[in-house]
């Protein structure tokens, strides 16, 4: 019995674990997904330090001329002392002298003989980074199962760590099924075609952080499909492409079954994709795709990227969806929750004009798709559907819905 896109993905969810963790130097943990809570041991600023290139003054010296007899460069180890009628000058970033109460900016600052004249109005601590104002000793800078991008390592060097415990990238293994299928590089004769899915499973699962391994396509054998399922034991996913329907040469739930392969379900109630299959052997999962591309895709996008989220770690492991208006008015048949390919501008989503489970040329020109209830008949222009992105991951730490209902 087909299970509801709802139950494929609580599925997946309750059987997908995280990956083992290993430790990695800084400058190799990007991308990868933290293992553990980060908590600061050290003040951001360490020391109070100044804004600006300019002087250190008191307060109470404004609109008077003080004298200049000393400068801070940043890096000094200076123990300077400022005195009443004196003002020290500074570099941006140096260490704020004792009894330092603002910092004046060269350029608010008039030259006179042996000093300065400051202006009239003072502030206290204006142009002074207080020592803690960004980061304070004992604040929880990352928190486990967050994504490790620039800035965040920019957190981390900022407090001298070296090396990060994070989690070990999911590893794909990916094959194809089909006697009519060949690959981009090789020559193809007037009966055959050349196998799209595989390419784009490898691009989107290696955009998605994982280790991909291409181990090639396999024949419509029983034989040749249990060489290359063997092949692939020991990665964390396989993912294949057609060869999951009823036909006389589609062998590969016969194949996976050899293997003692335990099915979480074999059909989702969705159009199309309807005969996507997942279940496990042993530890290493398996997404069955259907052989349309289109259909694959999406379901890739939906099915596949879940499960991918949740081998990271990543604590947002949920899809996610952004609100748009749809463009013009949009009809469709009623009937079956279905997956709808489209362009969204940043406000518009315009639904692909045609396409269809056997295309290619909608991945191309869409970057988002809406998932529709089953009795939805359309939208009105400008109603406000729910999009999910194909071209950057958008995900959420809790489930949201990312069905649109019925707006016709």
């Amino acid at each position: 019995m087909a299970v509801t896109v709802e139950e494929a993905l609580e599925i997946i969810y309750n059987n997908v674990r995280p990956k083992s963790i290993k430790i990695l130097p800084l400058e190799q943990s990007l991308g990868f997904v933290i293992a553990e809570d980060i908590v600061a041991v050290h003040n951001l600023p360490p020391f109070d330090n100044s804004a600006m290139d300019g002087y250190a003054v008191k307060v109470a010296d404004a609109d008077k001329s003080v004298s200049v007899n000393h400068t801070i460069f940043a890096g000094d180890n200076s123990d300077a002392v400022l005195e009443d009628g004196y003002a020290i000058k500074i570099m941006t970033g140096a260490r704020i002298p004792k009894n330092c109460e603002c910092i004046v900016p060269i350029e608010d600052s008039i030259n006179v003989e042996n000093g300065v004249l400051l202006p009239k109005n003072l502030e206290l601590s204006k142009h002074i980074r207080l020592c803690g104002e960004d980061i304070k000793a004992g604040d929880i800078l990352l928190c486990k199962g967050e994504k490790l991008n620039a800035h965040q390592l920019t957190l981390l060097a900022s407090q001298g760590i070296s090396h990060t415990k994070v989690y070990k990238k999911p590893r794909i293994s990916l094959f194809a099924s089909g006697s009519e299928l060949k690959m981009h590089f090789e020559q193809v004769k007037s009966y055959q075609l050349y196998n799209t899915n595989t390419p784009t499973f490898f691009s989107r699962a290696k955009e998605l952080g994982c280790e991909v391994d291409f181990i090639g396509t396999a024949c419509d054998t029983l034989d040749d499909l249990k060489q290359h399922i063997k092949s692939a034991l020991d990665s964390d996913l396989i993912i294949t492409s057609g060869g999951v329907s009823v036909g006389d040469a589609d062998f590969t739930r016969e194949a996976f079954a050899s293997f003692e392969c335990d099915v979480f379900f074999s059909k989702i109630q969705i159009k199309p994709g309807k005969p996507t299959t997942v279940g496990k052997i042993s530890n290493t999962l398996v997404l069955n795709l259907p052989g349309n591309p289109l259909a694959a895709a999406l379901n890739f996008e939906l099915f596949g990227q879940s499960i991918i989220l949740a081998l990271s770690g990543n604590k947002s492991k949920y899809l996610n969806t952004i609100h748009a208006k749809i463009k013009d008015n949009y009809k469709i048949k009623k009937g079956r929750r279905s997956l709808i390919p489209g362009f969204f501008d940043g406000e518009f989503f315009l639904p692909c004009k045609k396409f269809a489970a056997g295309m290619i040329s909608p991945l191309a020109t869409s970057n988002s798709y809406i998932m529709v209830d089953e009795e939805c008949e359309g939208f009105e222009a400008l109603s406000e559907v729910k999009i999910i992105s194909t071209r950057f991951s958008f995900t959420s730490q809790k489930r949201v819905m990312l069905n649109n209902g019925d707006r016709g």
